[in-house]
């Protein structure tokens, strides 16, 4: 088939410079949802239409398999799909879908295809409590006669809760005989794309219809807060797949997935938890409360306290991080690591059994197996030009307020004392140590404040 996507609106509820439908929702623009959707029924040829915004959305979105043509003015929905006939192929049907509607689902799509059967027009409709703004199904015997806008209904047709969602599927050479017999004759001064309705009425074309499985994938978005009621609607459904997977979650309202999130089995989540890109949580993991975790491997049996940030890092089974950890991109933890409170680590590989407890930076460092790293200590790998690596290599014990200055190796088995400044690699096994010499000076008085 071919897919026509009408993305070309300004949005002016938004308030908002960014095209409406380069707003994001879960993460991606809604275009977006759109548009991988409509890719899993593998058109012929999908073609966005776009118009307020310049060029900002072939430029964010660009891709090969996707045709760009450009509305202006914008004229209504009839002429945005004039703008895609140049890409339409006229031996398959086309698809009508929009932009600002993110929810709607292959499933969906797929029954309204099989009920135009190819050669047919189908139409998406949905019954809603209050039809108020849609355009309604209008119905003669049962069958569909055409569709009459708000703004030009009569009272007794603004009764009608049927209503179109937009969403048809039309056999494109009729679609284009249609398209430019438009007439703009109505109450906005539009030509409206619902009009070929009554075309294809009076040129016998059966008109079909199909619903969707819920009426949320049917809506789109005009404003902020429409945005926010979808934003929760799709996390709630993310929510219930998880649940139903046997995930526990600590409540279902307040989890928010931008992404894919992958998850063992005992897997338990506590609230106000945000996960982006690629997550992968192996059995047993335990995600505490307010953690941001964007495009990690978190191996089975590991315990993330509350409030850490992890980005593009693998942690170790049964390892634990947090509270109020970060681990940034290049992190690799082996299985039993601890890191604790206010302790960053970055572009960094810890091996197994090795601990950062509290109050630490640990950047561009191979850390080896059972290292402990006092308090305080900090690898300081940047010259203000260049990063520089800080080996640290087995059963090595480091002193609080220790600073590594890379390029520096500590040995096998080496201590650090307390204070140190290290800027020359450490011999294994023994005790190195760097600090001032401590003086007492008797007699010393601690000023005091002068009375006034």
């Amino acid at each position: 088939m071919n897919i026509v996507i009408l993305a070309a609106g300004m949005g002016k509820r938004m308030q908002s410079a960014l095209p409406k439908v380069l707003h994001p929702l879960a993460g991606k623009p809604l275009l977006s949802h759109v548009i991988d959707t409509a890719r899993t029924l593998s058109p012929s040829a999908l073609c966005v239409v776009y118009g307020h915004g310049g060029e900002a959305v072939p430029d964010l979105l660009k891709s090969s398999d996707l045709e760009f043509a450009k509305q202006e003015p914008q004229l209504g929905t009839g002429h945005a799909v004039m703008q895609a006939v140049p890409y339409l192929k006229d031996t398959v049907p086309t698809l009508v879908l929009y932009g600002d509607v993110p929810l709607i689902s292959a499933r969906t799509l797929q029954r309204l295809l099989d009920n135009s059967g190819g050669d047919k027009l189908s139409i998406l409709t949905v019954e809603l409590n209050d039809p108020t703004g849609y355009g309604r199904i209008v119905r003669e015997c049962g069958h569909i006669v055409r569709i009459v806008e708000q703004k030009d209904a009569s009272e007794a047709e603004r009764a009608i809760c049927e209503v179109n969602s937009g969403i048809m599927v039309v056999p494109t050479v009729l679609l284009k005989k249609w398209l430019a017999t438009l007439s703009n004759d109505n109450a906005q001064g539009e030509y409206y794309l619902t009009d070929i309705v009554a075309q294809a009425v009076a040129d016998g074309l059966p008109v079909r219809s199909a619903q969707p499985d819920a009426v949320w994938e049917t809506l789109g978005v005009n404003s902020k807060s429409q945005l926010a009621d979808l934003e929760r609607i799709y996390q709630r459904n993310v929510a219930d797949r998880l649940l139903e997977q046997g995930v526990t979650l600590a409540d279902p309202n307040r989890i928010d997935v931008r992404g894919s999130l992958t998850c063992g089995r005992d897997v338990t989540i506590d609230v106000n938890c945000v996960f982006e890109g690629k997550v992968q949580l192996e059995d047993g993991v335990s995600i505490g409360a307010n953690c941001v975790i964007k495009d990690a491997k978190i191996a089975r049996g590991a315990v993330i306290k509350p409030f850490c940030h992890i980005e593009e890092a693998v942690i170790g089974a049964d390892s634990v991080i947090g509270p109020y950890a970060r681990l940034r991109p290049g992190t690799e933890l082996a299985e039993d690591v601890h890191i604790g409170n206010f302790v960053e680590v970055k572009n960094s590989h810890i091996a197994a059994h090795s601990k950062a407890n509290h109050l630490a930076y640990v950047g561009d460092a191979t850390v080896g197996s059972r290292v402990n790293v006092g308090a305080g200590t900090i690898t300081c790998n940047y010259d203000g030009a260049n990063k520089h690596r800080t080996v640290i290599e087995d059963d090595v014990f480091i002193g609080s307020d220790t600073q590594l200055v890379a390029p520096v190796t500590v040995g096998k088995g080496a201590t650090l004392g307390a204070g140190t400044t290290l800027t020359k690699d450490a011999p294994a096994g023994q005790l190195t140590v760097s600090r001032p010499k401590q003086v007492s000076v008797a007699g010393w008085q601690r000023p005091v404040k002068t009375k006034k």
